[in-house]
């Protein structure tokens, strides 16, 4: 097919990457529907989505991880270590999968994918989660978001979370940024687990919690409370009775003033911080 060129008239261009044609067939008809997106190109494994992302420069890849050969999870490793020269446009990978497992979350964000979703997520999710991941911002399928958080912050009772630094202070911070350091060594702890301890509350003053807390208004905690719960914009909105734009400043605010990156962080903030 032939190919618009990264970012032509502002048109973000996506590579498929997926062993079964069908499946490359279907997500490639839904991307070329929408007159801000173009299917660049496809590729029935990870070596050739690594190959076609260097002659391409696509925005986005969309990545399966089962594949022969190389699987998704190496070919976004190679993608993300591999740095574009010949374009200013970074390309951000998103993980597609059946398969909703806590070992291909870590593994794929540790790689330095931008986002993971299940392959049967709503059309309008993917083209949604598409244009956020284009713009710099990270994206986790909501059923594997707390689990995610727990993991992260499990480990010796503190967040194994951090921020690499940024290149320029205005530029967003992609999933890579701000979670490709996640400690390998950290350990599941499920939410309906027996034996896990119950939290203690910031009000209790038995808990450390972060300074950059006192400085968030009520209201600003209630946004970042349903932001830790995997809520979008709209749906806290809904639930605090406010306008989205309103929601939209406070969120903005939030990520300011708890020196989140993206709304992941802001999620492990709220957790480490015992709002949830």
């Amino acid at each position: 097919m032939e190919s618009q060129g990264p970012g032509a008239d502002g048109v973000i261009t996506v590579l498929v990457a997926d062993d079964q044609e069908l499946v490359r067939t279907g997500f490639a008809m839904v991307i070329d529907s929408q007159p801000d997106m173009h299917v660049a190109g496809l590729a029935g494994d990870g070596a050739e989505a690594v190959r076609l992302t260097a002659d391409l420069h696509p925005d986005i890849v969309l990545m399966d991880v089962r594949m022969p050969g190389m699987d998704g999870i190496e070919a976004t490793r190679r993608i993300a270590s591999t740095p574009d020269a010949s374009s200013d446009r970074m390309t951000r990978v998103i993980i597609l999968t059946t398969f909703d497992l806590d070992d291909y979350v870590m593994s794929a964000l540790l790689a330095g994918a931008s986002g993971f979703l299940l392959k049967d997520t709503e059309p309008e999710t993917l083209l949604s989660s598409i244009r956020t991941v284009r713009q710099g911002n990270a994206i986790i399928a909501p059923t594997a978001t707390k689990r995610l958080i727990q993991r992260m912050i499990s480990h010796d009772g503190g967040a194994a979370l951090h921020v690499a630094p940024t290149t320029a202070p205005d530029t967003p911070a992609t999933a890579r940024q701000s979670v490709s350091s996640i400690s390998r060594h950290a350990s599941p702890l499920p939410a309906s687990s027996p034996s896990a301890p119950a939290p203690q509350t910031a009000a209790s003053g038995a808990a450390y919690t972060d300074p950059e807390l006192d400085s968030l208004t009520a209201r600003e905690r209630e946004v970042l409370v349903g932001i830790a719960r995997g809520l979008s914009n709209q749906e806290i909105a809904d639930e605090l009775v406010i306008s989205l734009p309103t929601v939209k400043t406070h969120v903005a605010h939030i990520l300011q003033k708890t020196n989140s990156h993206d709304r992941v962080q802001a999620a492990v903030f709220a957790y480490q911080n015992h709002l949830v």
